[in-house]
């Protein structure tokens, strides 16, 4: 069976190869559009078109009416997630020890043998001095973080899921492409629909569990990313 993996591995290997030189010479291709399966892979269910309205009537059945509350709450409805990150943070450390230590050890007088020992040890041996030790270390240590982040985006998301509770899980995927640079914004979270807006939208802080990507691929963000070869010897490296 293993045999049989590797063959195949190697035969899908040229096409993986394909497509990275594909992307380099045409630029990364959007994803198609549907429901974000990428995050919470599921069957979206296809509705059937409602009936025509009957005579003499200004609604046909499932219309939705004028009071009826229009904010999402059922999987398949879609609300707008207000994206608005301003974020700093400054942090500033600084450490210092130093310590000496002296110690010296004599035997003056050690049983009437100090006289002995001086004919055994090199010359010019002290029985008062015999051990003499110094020391003295120092460390210093400083270190300081700043930290700026800035984000303002918004994007529709779909909703997933409702929870035994009444809250809604939201999933939204957002791709623009700029000639050979796709930039990518994903959002999921847990939403209270209380927390919904009477305009149907809704703040990044206002979810629970909340996953914002922004990010993306193309000529620019390959020329700024570190080399493979160069991050795994920055990361294993024991120097």
């Amino acid at each position: 069976m293993r045999p049989a993996l590797v063959v195949l591995a190697l035969a899908l290997l040229p096409l993986a190869a394909c497509s990275t030189v594909t992307e380099a010479v045409k630029g990364p291709e959007l994803a198609p559009v549907g429901y974000p399966a990428q995050l919470a892979p599921m069957t979206q269910q296809i509705m059937s078109p409602p009936p025509a309205a009957s005579s003499n009537s200004l609604w046909r059945t499932g219309a939705r009416a004028f009071f009826n509350d229009q904010r999402a709450s059922k999987v398949g409805d879609i609300l707008t997630v207000n994206i608005d990150i301003d974020d700093s943070a400054t942090t500033k450390n600084q450490t210092s020890s130093s310590r000496t230590s002296n110690s010296s050890l004599g035997v003056p007088n050690f049983l009437g043998l100090e006289s002995s020992l001086g004919k055994i040890l090199p010359g010019g041996f002290d029985p008062a001095n015999m051990v003499n030790t110094k020391s003295g270390n120092s460390n210093a240590g400083a270190g300081a973080v700043n930290r700026s982040e800035k984000i303002s985006l918004t994007i529709a998301a779909v909703v997933s899921g409702v929870l035994p509770n009444g809250n809604l899980v939201i999933q939204g995927t957002q791709e623009v492409r700029t000639n050979t640079e796709l930039r990518q914004l994903t959002v999921a979270g847990i939403v209270r629909p209380e927390d919904i807006s009477s305009a149907n939208t809704i703040k990044h802080t206002q979810i629970a569990e909340a996953r914002i990507s922004y990010g993306g691929r193309g000529d620019i963000s390959r020329v700024q990313k570190t080399p493979a070869g160069q991050s795994l010897v920055e990361k294993f490296s024991p120097f």
